[in-house]
């Protein structure tokens, strides 16, 4: 039995971050990017936002060709995601091809929790890695600043007569903020007497599902971020119909609060490959990618866009395909799936303690979890795909070679990528085999469903082309709120599937691939000025609660003022 060359010890990601030599931030966009320093807000000298009235004056370059990475469905081992994507992003660039990658920015909710740090990891990181993690250019607070001014000001008008007649069982709209806190899952506000407003049940979520997130996502312009601000339903009237935030005259002023963070961020790798980091939606309540913004600047700037979306590409590429690409015209023209022997020994059947052994016949068992995903990819998506196994020092050779056997066998191709302990010379086999299938493909983008359908026809159809479902089932209240949206008017919209992340099912400890399952909509929630309807389905909580031993036991700033801790 052999292991993997990548054995050498890697420092922790913090460390290897703080040792990095940052570009200024100013040279690396007129060196890497010709952007002058006028289209720059520099947020210090290692990140800065580009103008808006720079991001339109791109309008009339040509696109470069997308690279969407997505993964088999998550597991306990973590798969490398965002690793992969900086990986490939410095590959392509040591190759001599103009990259830049776009990504999410991180909630500092799980950075405090149980998934710490997203910038990537080892030696393919994106920096300043803690300004990243932790408020970075301000855009969430702003987000949430947002989200709780319509909180607020709908407060405020029950509180001064309620002239619109607003029914206050029928508010849908919650508060906000950037941190795991199970206790605010479901409040009380208002009370304390007749000067502190009506009271009401209400509620907060995490700020990464606000729908002002989605939002900022989606907008292409100002104009268009202040219409989907006016169009968001927070309640009901007296007589059932739906009440705008245009209907509470306040969306302009939200749009003022946004107007920064529409703009994109840009920062680099530690190879200093350009990186645009913007936004950063749920991948269960919404869509889960970064902003539209910062992925059509990109192609106007660069021949390669490295960009990935949230969990597995049941979900988050499904998403990126049927809401992003669906309401931005953006179209990938090859797919990464990334994948790792022990996430293939879990879906195989082995313990998280066990994953360290050798254990082909798991790997072969868990194939069908890699092998689902890889067809979707090319039968439902109809998009060329890649594999990148992601090489853990544990992963014996002849582990290695049955994923490489199983995925030839399906026609598609493997490649070994030891990013984290090599940066991007570790990726570039996978960066050649990227430009071979875009160069070898000839069809197009497929969505799942079509605009017409009905929004019940629309989860069926995810349901059972993705999930290997037999079919979606709603429980009464569902229906019912279901059939509303539709007499309103949005039965156009796509459908925003909320479910576990964990298996194809809605049963999170169901792995590999199961089908002819039932899916069961729970809960339906209009997101009219994001421009779609979630559908929820099992325990998907947006606001989630900390670990008993929280990531934030461990953070902590040393004398010199060097935060220590935050991986």
């Amino acid at each position: 039995m052999t292991t993997s060359a990548q054995s050498r010890t890697v420092p922790p990601d913090l460390e290897i971050a703080e040792a990095a030599e940052i570009t200024p931030i100013v040279e690396l966009a007129r060196t890497r990017l010709g952007i002058e320093p006028d289209a720059l807000i520099p947020y210090g000298h290692t990140k800065a936002k580009l103008t808006l009235e720079y991001v339109r004056s791109l309008a009339g370059r040509p696109d470069g060709r997308l690279v969407l990475v997505t993964a088999i469905s998550p597991t306990p081992a973590g798969e490398g995601k965002t690793t992969t994507s900086v990986g490939l992003a410095d590959a392509l660039s040591s190759l001599g091809e103009n990259a830049i990658v776009a990504l999410r920015e991180p909630s500092m909710g799980p950075v405090f929790g149980m998934k710490g740090g997203a910038a990537g990891g080892g030696y393919a990181q994106v920096v300043p890695m803690t300004d990243i993690n932790l408020n970075f250019t301000g855009d969430f607070a702003a987000i949430a600043a947002a989200n709780n001014l319509l909180s607020a000001v709908l407060d405020n008008h029950l509180h001064h007569g309620n002239a619109l007649g607003i029914d206050p069982r029928t508010i849908t709209w919650k508060r906000v903020v950037d941190l795991n806190d199970r206790a605010l899952r479901d409040i009380v506000v208002g009370l304390g007497g007749v000067a502190n407003g009506v009271p009401r049940e209400d509620g907060f979520d995490i700020v990464v599902a606000s729908e002002v997130m989605a939002i900022l996502c989606l907008a292409t312009s100002i104009a268009d971020l202040r219409d989907r601000l006016g169009g968001i339903v927070v309640g009901y009237t007296r007589d059932k119909q739906p009440v705008r935030a245009r209907d509470l005259q306040v969306h302009g002023a939200m749009t003022a609060i946004l107007r920064e963070a529409l703009a994109p961020n840009l920062v680099q790798t530690l190879e200093h490959t350009p990186a645009m980091i913007h936004g950063g939606p749920f991948a269960n309540i919404a869509h889960g990618c970064n902003s539209v913004m910062a992925t059509q600047t990109a192609l106007k700037l660069a021949d390669y866009v490295v960009t990935e979306a949230g969990f597995g590409a049941d979900l988050g590429a499904e998403k990126f395909i049927d809401i992003k690409c669906r309401a931005s015209g953006l179209r990938p023209s090859a797919v990464v799936v990334v994948a790792t022997v022990r996430a293939l020994k879990y879906h195989g059947g082995v313990a998280v303690a066990d994953l360290g052994a050798e254990a082909v016949d798991a790997v072969t068992s868990g194939m069908t979890n890699l092998r689902r995903h890889l067809r979707n990819v090319r039968d439902v998506y109809g998009l060329p795909a890649v594999v990148a196994l992601n090489r853990f020092p544990s992963d014996t050779d002849a582990e290695v070679a049955e994923v490489l056997r199983l995925v030839a066998d399906e026609g598609f191709a493997a490649y070994e990528a030891t990013h984290y302990s090599d940066g991007g010379a570790g990726a570039q086999d996978l960066a050649r085999g990227v430009l071979g299938a875009i160069e070898a493909s000839t069809g197009g983008m497929q969505l799942v469903y079509p605009d017409e359908m009905s929004l019940a026809q629309k989860a069926e159809a995810v349901a059972t082309r993705v999930y290997g479902a037999a079919g979606v089932t709603f429980e009464p209240k569902a229906a019912r709120r279901l059939a509303a949206i539709e007499a309103e008017g949005y039965g156009h919209l796509p459908v925003c599937m909320a479910k576990t992340q964990s298996s194809f099912s809605t049963d999170p400890t169901l792995r590999g691939a199961p089908e002819g399952h039932t899916v069961t909509v729970r809960e339906v929630r209009l997101a009219a000025g994001a421009g779609f309807v979630v559908l929820v389905t099992g325990d998907i909580m947006t606001m989630p609660g900390l670990p008993r031993t929280p990531a934030s036991n461990h953070i902590d700033v040393d004398d010199d003022g060097r935060i220590v801790g935050l991986s």
